[in-house]
């Protein structure tokens, strides 16, 4: 009788955690085009949260991306903590940023979310910091879309990582996309699946002025530094400091 109290029990939290992360993912209301305090207070606070997850990454020696991989990275993906529960029925929710590279550096941080559920005996609950790098620009077009599923329209497979790691010798590179994650602990390369990217378009039209995050990416939409939000700048900065390539025109 216990057992089947508590089987229940985990299934009933198990929907009602799904049907938050609808709520979460559902397409925004308002189709707001100039930014009010409380736009520029969450675009500053994921922007500064992405770069510090990222100065996090590459500041340790063991878990970093090599160099020589990231040089290769067309795109770069920054959720932070990222909200994984399983209940009997299990999934993921949080928020984040992608920057592309660009001709004249990287590019404005477009907002994104990402979500996805799972079935599972597991009952618990943590938050993970997710790194993605997006390697070639097919992958990279396919941020252009409302929706991208990982591991499905675009290949994905965990990332190599360490600084005695080089390009030369990881045939992981011919992914479309690395992984990186960290969850109570170091950054290791993990292959994450059935995860769903969508763009935070409420935020990124109030930001950017009407731009959605598929104009913000794309190749022929880049903005320079000075037009950036100062608030998000952060993101691109951060980027330059451990890559510094630019696009070729």
């Amino acid at each position: 009788m216990r057992n089947s109290f508590q089987r229940g029990t985990a299934w009933t939290l198990g929907i009602v955690f799904m049907l938050s992360l609808m709520q979460t993912f559902a397409p925004a209301q308002r189709n707001r085009t100039t930014p009010n305090n409380k736009d520029v207070r969450e675009a500053t606070r994921k922007a500064n949260d992405a770069a510090r997850v990222f100065t996090q990454l590459m500041g340790t020696p063991e878990s970093e991306i090599p160099r020589d991989v990231l040089s290769r990275a067309e795109a770069v993906a920054i959720f932070p903590g990222v909200l994984q529960a399983a209940f009997g029925i299990g999934g993921r929710g949080g928020a984040g940023v992608i920057s592309r590279r660009t001709s004249s550096g990287w590019s404005a941080p477009a907002f994104f979310k990402i979500g996805g559920a799972s079935i599972g005996a597991q009952i618990g609950a943590s938050r993970t910091d997710y790194v993605l790098l997006f390697m070639n620009t097919g992958a990279v077009d396919s941020l252009l879309q409302d929706k991208v599923e990982l591991g499905g329209e675009v290949g994905i497979v965990a990332g190599p990582y360490g600084r005695r790691t080089s390009a030369s010798t990881t045939p992981s590179l011919d992914a479309g996309i690395l992984s990186y994650s960290r969850s109570k602990g170091a950054y290791i390369g993990a292959a994450i699946r059935g995860v769903v990217l969508n763009q935070d378009n409420d935020l990124n039209r109030a930001l950017y002025g009407g731009k959605t995050a598929g104009n913000i990416l794309a190749p022929n939409m880049a903005m320079s530094m000075r037009q950036i939000p100062v608030t998000v700048r952060i993101v691109p900065q951060t980027l330059t400091r451990y890559s510094a390539r630019r696009a070729s025109r």
